[in-house]
Order: C-alpha cells, then sequence, then structure tokens
C-alpha cells in the first residue's frame, strides 16, 4: 500500500467488486496477518512487562502512608540499630595477638588471663550481633506479611508501600554488608573458638567464669552455629523466608518469591534507565540499588524450588549480571562474588552456559 500513487489510492473506492474479489482476499489476508503479528507482539511485550515492571522505587525519600505506619515504626526501630552494628564489626580487630601468646606459653598464668581478659568483651560483642540477626529476622517477616498480603499483587504492594519496600530493601543491604565484614575476618571464629575452648577447660575443672553468665552454653551452641555459616545474615533471611511460606500454607509461595523478583527486576530497570538514574540524588544509592538487587536475587535463589539461574525463572539474571559489570570491578566484584558464591542454584545442570559463562 505505500507503494501506490495517489492516482491509484483515489481510484480504489470506484472500482466495481466484479474487478476487486482477489484483491479484496489478497487485503483482508494481510489485515488477518497484520492482527495476528500485533497480537503476538502485544503478547511478548504484555509477559516482557508483567516480569519486569517499570516504576522508580524511591530508596531515599519514600515516607510511611498511614497504612504503613504500624509496620514502618516496627521494623525502624531495629534498623536504627544497623549502622553501629555495622560500624562495630568494620573496627573488629579480634584478640589474635593475646591468644597466640597464650597458646604458646600455656603455663604463663598471666598471659592466659590477658588473652582471656581481651576476648570476653569481643565474645559480647558477637553476642550482640546475634540476637540483632533475631530481631531482624522479625522484621522481616513483619515485611513480609505487609508486602504480600490480599488483595494487592507484590508489584502493586511493592508501588503502593514504598516505605516499607524501601525498609525491606535497607534489610538486604545490611545483610549483603554484614556477611561481606564477616568473610573478610577470620578473627570472629577464632576469637570465639579460643572463648568456647577455654570455657569448656574450666568446667573441666570445674571452674566458672564470669563470662558464662553472660553467654551460656546454649547461647554459645547457637552463636557456633550462626558464626560457622559463611554469610550468616544472609542464611537467617533465608531461614525466615522458608518459614514464613511454609507457616502460610494459604498463601501461595508465588507471592513471597514473586516480590522478591519484582523488587529485582524494578532494581535492574533503574540501574539501567538514565531517566531513572538520573533522579538519585546520593552517589551512594547506585551501590545501595546493586546490593538490593543482588540480596533478593540470592534470598529467591535460596527460597524457590528452582531458583533464580533457571529458564523459568521470573528473573532476568543476563540483565542483572550485565548491569553489575558494567561498573567499575571494584565497586561490584564483592556482589559478584555473592552471587558466585553464595547462591544455591548457580551449578544446576538446568543454568545456562551463558550465566555460568559471566559469572566466570
Amino acid at each position: 500500500m505505500t507503494g501506490m500513487s495517489a492516482s491509484a489510492l483515489e481510484m480504489l473506492p470506484q472500482q466495481k467488486n466484479g474487478g476487486n474479489k482477489q484483491e479484496g482476499k489478497e487485503a483482508d489476508g494481510l489485515t488477518n496477518l497484520r492482527s495476528l503479528a500485533m497480537g503476538n507482539l502485544i503478547k511478548v511485550l504484555g509477559k516482557d512487562l508483567e516480569n519486569c515492571p517499570h516504576f522508580f522505587l524511591d530508596f531515599e525519600n519514600a515516607q510511611p502512608t498511614e497504612a504503613e505506619t504500624a509496620v514502618w515504626n516496627q521494623v525502624s526501630a531495629v534498623l536504627e540499630e544497623a549502622h553501629g552494628i555495622l560500624a562495630e564489626l568494620q573496627s573488629y580487630n579480634g584478640a589474635g595477638q593475646e591468644i597466640r601468646e597464650a597458646i604458646q606459653n600455656p603455663g604463663d598464668l598471666a598471659l592466659q588471663e590477658k588473652a582471656w581478659n581481651a576476648v570476653c568483651p569481643l565474645v559480647a560483642k558477637l553476642k550482640r550481633f546475634y540476637e540483632f540477626s533475631l530481631r531482624l529476622e522479625n522484621a522481616l517477616r513483619s515485611l513480609l506479611e505487609a508486602l504480600t498480603s490480599p488483595p494487592y499483587a507484590p508489584m502493586q504492594h511493592l508501588e503502593r508501600e514504598q516505605a516499607l519496600a524501601k525498609q525491606f530493601a535497607e534489610i538486604l543491604h545490611f545483610t549483603l554488608s554484614f556477611d561481606e565484614l564477616k568473610m573478610t575476618n577470620p578473627a570472629i571464629q577464632n576469637d570465639f573458638s579460643y572463648y568456647r575452648r577455654t570455657i569448656s577447660r574450666n568446667r573441666l575443672n570445674n571452674q566458672q567464669l564470669d563470662a558464662e553468665n553472660e553467654v551460656n552454653n546454649e547461647m554459645a551452641n547457637r552463636m557456633s552455629l550462626f558464626y560457622a555459616e559463611a554469610t550468616p545474615m544472609l542464611k537467617t533471611l533465608s531461614n525466615a523466608t522458608t518459614k514464613f511460606v511454609s507457616e502460610n500454607k494459604t498463601l501461595p509461595i508465588e507471592d513471597t518469591t514473586d516480590c522478591l523478583s519484582t523488587m529485582a527486576c524494578v532494581c535492574r530497570v533503574m540501574l539501567e534507565t538514565p531517566e531513572y538514574r538520573c533522579r538519585f540524588t546520593n552517589t551512594d544509592t547506585m551501590l545501595f540499588c546493586m546490593r538490593v538487587m543482588v540480596g533478593v536475587i540470592i534470598l529467591y535463589d535460596h527460597v524457590h524450588p528452582v531458583g533464580a539461574f533457571a529458564k523459568t525463572s521470573k528473573i532476568d539474571m543476563k540483565g542483572c549480571i550485565k548491569v553489575l559489570k558494567e561498573q567499575p570491578s571494584n565497586s561490584v566484584e564483592g556482589l559478584l562474588n555473592a552471587l558466585r558464591y553464595t547462591t544455591r542454584h548457580l551449578n544446576d545442570d538446568s543454568t545456562s552456559k551463558q550465566i555460568r559463562a559471566l559469572l566466570q
């Protein structure tokens, strides 16, 4: 049609039916073909938009609405401690020197006492970190209840309740930051191991140390399991999310995993869309957004039956990895390592070779 002259187009309405039946059939066929193609295109676009919603999640300025306030206040009280916890962990130097001297000189009581006095306040810190993980677990549960409750879909929740979505993101950001610091600090497990050995030795000698009143044997066992994990905070969130799903049998697991996949998609879209990126006023928001994206991917991979890397996953893993790799390597290498080493399904047979290659 586009190739016809104006005069030819003018002549079409004047032609008689008898001379134009064949052309009419061809035109109808072309129209039907176009309609079918357009319908398929709409289906593809519709699926893409459904899987990857496009809206701006205001991580910098979101404020709670009246409906969000009760949960927001509860979670906010927990998150207020998060910065202090990270600062304490970052400055955690350990008692390595004192412990080495005590071990090398087992008969020197002064060195034994010096090591013990150095370790005890550090173990008290580790106990605070562990107890904070329990409060964080309860906060996450409250957010999951709010962000997956009927009648709204996860995408509607995240768009409507941005202050709660921001808190969920802050929990994930804290979790990855905590675990990154813990993984690079062997002093934590060395200190705690020395503490437990000393307690056991003194118990055999029928001696009780004052520190036992603060960290008794039961607490020490739980702390030991917590710190034995490579990523203890992530493990806490993963267990909490799995428990939430199992305890809410009337709530389809998809409602919870869709909340995670939607958050991952929203973060990816914001990171790769200049119109969204330019709305970030803080230079740290980009890194925050990347951490949150990686955090929800890992959580999704731990909770979803087939994980984040399968073809049926609702997370565009190639797109997410590509966004990370476009950033300076020194700012994202830790996040890429988190995907390499703390996910559950990366090495499954269902993971494509392309995705594995991207994470090489």
